[in-house]
């Protein structure tokens, strides 16, 4: 007769199956059980009896009932039902209901609604499009208070020159300041994860920094692909190459403005890196207001390449006047 399987049984917490509740793994369903974390994270919060308050992973509404007490009014977002609707069942009844908004869905897919404070233990997974997503969202809120792992958190705040100081460091302090606040034990979540975590708080600078931001994104790309590397070493790379040289005969094609035969893309890029000093740096060592300088030395250096083009053409009677003043307007167009 063939051997019968056993069933496989798995092991549950007590105390979770007590409560009748199976957190999922997949949602990074990590709920904070220490009231005096939680309590820490409303105070640093400074919540006032005026704000709007998003909270983002409510679970079973720990932090969510103590916000209610102190602000005007929260946005919860939740993605599983079941904690949906015991955080409907907690406040059910009570004078904190009719303060509670629950948002049934994925945060990163929905548009944010107003908010004046933004409070959570993030799922760790979704933690780096959600960050960006709140800096970027419009109108700019007060402050946030997050939970990250640790990793997460620590590179957020690196500075240049520190082991872990990398591309999401320099694009978040770009549009915020970042204070780590609290170190959080795994034993104080339930199930506990298998990492460590940090509270930081978050508060956008207002207004943002007048840069395009499309020009920030390509060169940090490029500068941290290779952090220890020189930019000149990260510039040289095949694909960079050919990927600018793309991009420079597009933006030329776009703006009517012809490129000569003998055009040497590695030949531009040394000659605007060395004019701007920056051959020799390494983006390890390189603060914000370095990226910031390097991008409009370099944006305006090119912009003086192009002109000098359409200026040989115009003397070389390949287009007329009007042609001229045409080209050079829609060259520092944006």
């Amino acid at each position: 007769m063939p051997k019968v399987k056993s069933e496989k049984t798995s092991r549950v917490h007590d105390k979770i199956a007590k409560q009748g509740i199976m957190f999922n793994k997949d949602f990074g369903q990590h709920i904070l059980k220490n009231p005096m974390i939680i309590e820490s994270m409303v105070e640093k919060a400074a919540l006032r009896s005026t704000d709007v308050v998003l909270e983002i992973g409510p679970g079973t509404g720990n932090m969510t009932v103590k916000m209610l007490e102190k602000s005007k009014k929260v946005i919860a977002c939740e993605v599983d039902t079941r904690m949906v609707a015991e955080l409907q069942k907690r406040v059910q009844g009570t004078a904190l209901q009719s303060k509670l908004q629950i948002k049934v869905g994925d945060v990163l897919k929905a548009d944010l609604p107003y908010f004046d404070i933004c409070v959570a233990n993030v799922p760790y997974q979704i933690s780096s499009p959600l960050m960006f997503k709140l800096l970027l969202h419009r109108p700019q809120f007060r402050c946030a208070v997050l939970m990250f792992q640790r990793e997460f958190a620590e590179r957020l705040v690196a500075k240049p020159g520190d082991k872990c100081y990398c591309r999401l460091s320099v694009n978040t302090q770009l549009l915020a300041r970042v204070d780590m606040l609290l170190k959080v034990g795994k034993n104080n979540f339930r199930p506990p994860p298998k990492v460590e975590s940090n509270v930081v708080r978050v508060e956008p600078k207002i207004p943002p920094p007048p840069i395009n931001y499309p020009e920030w994104d390509g060169l940090t790309r490029i500068a941290f692909g290779r952090k220890n590397k020189t930019l000149s070493a990260s510039f040289k790379q095949t694909t960079v190459m050919t990927m600018l040289e793309q991009n420079y005969k597009l933006h030329c094609s776009l703006r009517n403005i012809q490129v000569p035969d003998n055009f040497d893309i590695k030949e531009l890029v040394n000659k605007v890196l060395d004019e701007a000093n920056a051959a020799n740096k390494r983006a390890r060592s390189m603060d914000m207001d370095d990226f910031i300088r390097y991008i409009n030395l370099i944006v305006n250096l090119f912009q003086s390449y192009c002109m000098r083009l359409i200026l040989m053409e115009f003397i070389l009677h390949k287009c007329n006047y009007n042609n001229f003043i045409c080209k050079l307007k829609c060259l520092f167009e944006k």
